[in-house]
């Protein structure tokens, strides 16, 4: 967090835009190649951001620039975003994504400390980050963040670290 004291984070409605898109697309071209989504297009990136049912907004986290003060909105470069849904019982992280060439700020990890923030200022319990794939070196970084639940074939069961052991493997 400390790191990161000069980055403003302002929620908009789920509304996308050429700046967004453009950071999505360095992105998604520096660590996701040959993803699933490798080959989005702005309409693509559109539909994900405005086709939604539920209440989504989307955050950007930009430099604080030379005469913001304390502004609530920032002018500087826009160098991450989040599109998040509001739930009853929390925030749930849909996507984010930052600018690689400040990769050594960590920003996935100050996203999702920013989300907790925001979920315990508005009194909600929890922050869901999305899907986790075991085994996979891109999601590891979500079980930094504990206590989790995971929603498995019974239903939400804790989780408290990679140590941990289910009782099908004993």
């Amino acid at each position: 967090m400390a790191q990161n004291g000069d980055v403003v984070a302002t929620e908009y409605p789920a509304e996308p835009s050429s700046e967004q898109y453009s950071l999505f697309r360095r992105y998604l071209d520096s660590r996701h190649q040959r993803g699933g989504m490798s080959d989005m297009s702005v309409l693509d990136y559109a539909m994900m951001v405005e086709d939604t049912h539920v209440n989504t907004r989307i955050i950007e986290y930009r430099l604080r620039a030379e005469g913001d003060g304390l502004a609530e909105k920032g002018k500087g470069p826009l160098i991450a975003a989040a599109l998040t849904d509001k739930m009853g019982d929390g925030l749930s992280m849909v996507y984010s994504y930052f600018d690689p060439a400040h990769a050594d700020r960590s920003l996935g990890s100050y996203m999702i400390l920013d989300h907790i923030r925001k979920a315990q200022a508005r009194g909600l319990p929890h922050v869901y980050l999305g899907y986790w794939v075991k085994g996979s070196r891109k999601m590891d970084y979500k079980t930094k963040f504990l206590p989790q639940e995971h929603l498995m074939a019974r239903g939400w069961e804790r989780y408290a670290g990679l140590e941990e052991t289910s009782p099908e493997s004993e």
